[in-house]
């Protein structure tokens, strides 16, 4: 960076491109670009977690002893007390957790978690810690797997020495660890499990030393030797036809094996063999996702495709119950048992549901289902919206942590904003097209396009005269808005960015609009005119109203050294300009004192995320602070203390 006190500018580079800003009038005499910029007093603290991994996993969602369910959704484990209606949070991965295993003793958790983009911090690794405490009892494996870590599961029969866990290589390696033994854990032996997707693995009840794998057209019984040597053998389907995958196992009161398979079949396997015993046949249309033995010895199992909840008897004779979940909320994916007679169902869908036959099933927590990428504070409620790629539009409460509605609008959205009176939303569609909603009545008044590329941010003026849209395709479309925001009439468009349009802010007196752009361009417009202003330095004690462009003079200090641009994704001010939070491509919230003006900035970090962050905004009032994980399709709420 080189600083011009003559010109009264600063010279940063990104990627090698020089970006020229003006420092304002005020701070002009007294700018000293040496000086380091302390962090803010403020501090962090995750409030919520809004979300649920269904749609890829299996086996994640378990009732503790505490009264607390507890699931993973991004590099977060929640463990949430559903009567309180109150969250917990082990915070130790770097990166997406993929699977968990809950010890015989109840207390302990092992979850294993993905390989990261940056391979350094966020090795695939297991992480076994205390259900109480959330303290870390030990992590096992950093360094040891080269591929994410798919399934997890401690011994039953010696009380839970062992665990075993599978990796997402080509081989599927199978590895046993003691993992109460030295620092690290020990690794007793690994062996190559199959070439073929392996979806769960899990170790005998009764039997000591036994494990069951499953995955694509097979069934695995695997025997560990004292000498620590583990010994395959197939199951055998001999003439009956053999599933394109077998998808769950589970073990009855008697110790025989019962796999789920794609073809709506349970296949008893019995104790201690590798051939069936049993066959029964076309219980759902497609997939078996999850079978579970209840306390009482009942089995209950869940359907991907078909969506229903089925009740046998210990052997397999259907009671004649069984329940429908609702298609929007996805096909079932993992069954529990909860308190008493309910169940805890994850779906394909994101969703968590808790209910029983009687009852019928609730949904404990709704989430997005595919990246999120559309953030936007409500502007005088405690409340924000949420959209995604996934067609959802969501409005939430940050005070009761709930769903106030969710919408399916039928389109991927990029980008989302509330009118300066929060009566109206704006949502930017992935098409180029844009719709104008009610945010009480959820009512559609009108929609546009506008070029045929993702609608990347909208902005209403202060005043809520005009509303400006940066678009994928270079361009920022100016309307002009009527009759309480239901009406819109273009103005023109301000062309002049060489790339597209990732970040907008307006002006407090609505005459200005800033922009970036993917290339690291800061422009300044007319937006009455649409023309661009050239000479920058005229705008350079300009007041924002919001401040989201990541390169300004006020952020210079937001970009790490060597930053290549694409480092920091978006970036938010408080109301009261006193903090500014930024969402980075490593999975992180940053929180800085505003201005950040210094290149030498220093800010706290929270992680919980998994890769990018894709927007961050703080709400009405300041004391809350909410981020989105685009494809970990979680949304995240802190305290701002």
């Amino acid at each position: 960076m080189q600083y011009n006190e003559s010109e009264g500018t600063v010279r940063m580079y990104l990627r090698g491109r020089p970006v020229v800003l003006y420092v304002p009038t005020p701070v002009a005499d007294t700018y000293d670009p040496h000086k380091v910029n302390t962090p803010p007093q403020s501090k962090l603290k995750l409030d919520w977690v809004y979300g649920y991994r269904g749609r890829d996993c299996r086996s994640n969602l378990h009732l503790l002893p505490t009264g607390e369910i507890v699931y993973f959704v991004a590099a977060v484990v929640v463990l949430y007390n559903m009567e309180e209606h109150s969250q917990r949070h082990y915070l130790g991965h770097t990166d997406d957790v993929k699977c968990m295993a809950i010890h015989p003793n109840k207390m302990v958790v092992a979850t294993g978690q993905v390989a990261g983009t940056d391979r350094r911090e966020a090795m695939p690794h297991i992480r076994i810690w205390n259900a109480v405490s959330l303290a870390t009892l030990t992590v096992i494996g950093s360094g040891e797997f080269d591929g994410s870590i798919c399934c997890l599961s401690f011994s039953k029969a010696d009380g839970g020495s062992y665990l075993c866990a599978i990796d997402e290589t080509s081989d599927h390696n199978i590895s046993i660890w003691d993992w109460q033994k030295g620092e690290r854990g020990t690794k007793i032996t690994e062996t190559k499990c199959s070439v073929d997707t392996v979806v769960c693995a899990e170790w005998h009840p009764l039997e000591r030393n036994q494990i069951v794998s499953c995955g694509k057209g097979h069934v695995s019984f695997w025997s560990l030797d004292n000498g620590g040597m583990l010994y395959k053998r197939m199951g055998v389907f001999e003439s009956r036809e053999k599933p394109r995958y077998v998808t769950c196992v589970a073990f009855n009161q008697n110790g025989d094996t019962l796999t789920g398979d794609s073809n709506g079949n349970i296949i008893v396997w019995a104790r201690g063999t590798n051939t069936i015993s049993r066959l029964v046949r076309n219980l759902h249309e497609g997939s078996i996702f999850s079978i579970c033995v209840l306390k009482n010895g009942n089995v209950v199992t869940g359907g991907g495709k078909d969506g229903r909840i089925l009740y046998f008897d210990g052997s397999l004779n259907s009671t004649g119950d069984g329940a429908q979940i609702e298609d929007h909320f996805g096909g079932i994916r993992t069954v529990s048992e909860g308190r008493g007679s309910q169940l805890l169902i994850g779906t394909t869908r994101n969703c968590i549901l808790v209910g029983d036959i009687e009852m019928g099933f609730c949904p404990a927590m709704l989430g997005h289902t595919e990246e999120v990428w559309g953030l936007a504070a409500h502007p005088t409620l405690p409340q924000f919206a949420t959209s995604g790629h996934d067609r959802l539009l969501q409005m939430w409460d940050s005070l009761s942590h709930s769903v106030v509605w969710s919408k399916d609008i039928g389109e991927q959205a990029q980008s989302v904003c509330f009118s300066p009176d929060g009566g109206v939303m704006v949502v930017g569609c992935v098409s180029g097209k844009w719709l104008v909603i009610d945010s009480e009545s959820r009512e559609f008044y009108t929609q546009h396009t506008d070029g045929s590329e993702a609608i990347q941010v909208v902005r209403f003026s202060p005043d809520g005269t005009l509303l400006a849209l940066g678009s994928r395709d270079n361009h920022i479309y100016i309307y002009q808005v009527n009759e309480d925001a239901r009406k819109y009439s273009r103005v023109g468009r301000c062309m002049g960015h060489s790339s597209f349009i990732t970040h907008l802010d307006w002006s407090v007196d609505g005459q200005y609009l800033r922009s970036n752009s993917g290339d690291y361009e800061l422009l300044y417009w007319n937006a009455g005119v649409c023309r661009q202003i050239p000479q920058s330095s005229t705008l350079r004690d300009v007041d924002w109203t919001t401040h989201t462009c990541v390169i300004s003079f006020e952020t210079i200090g937001i970009w790490p050294e060597g930053a290549d641009g694409t480092d920091v994704n978006n970036c938010a001010r408080s109301g009261d300009g006193k903090l500014l939070a930024t969402g980075d491509d490593f999975g992180k919230v940053r929180l800085f004192s505003h201005p950040v003006c210094q290149p030498k900035s220093l800010s706290h970090a929270y992680g919980g995320h998994s890769s990018h962050v894709t927007n961050v905004s703080f709400l009405q009032d300041d004391t809350r602070l909410v981020s989105a994980g685009g494809a970990d399709t979680s949304v995240l709420q802190w305290i701002v203390n």
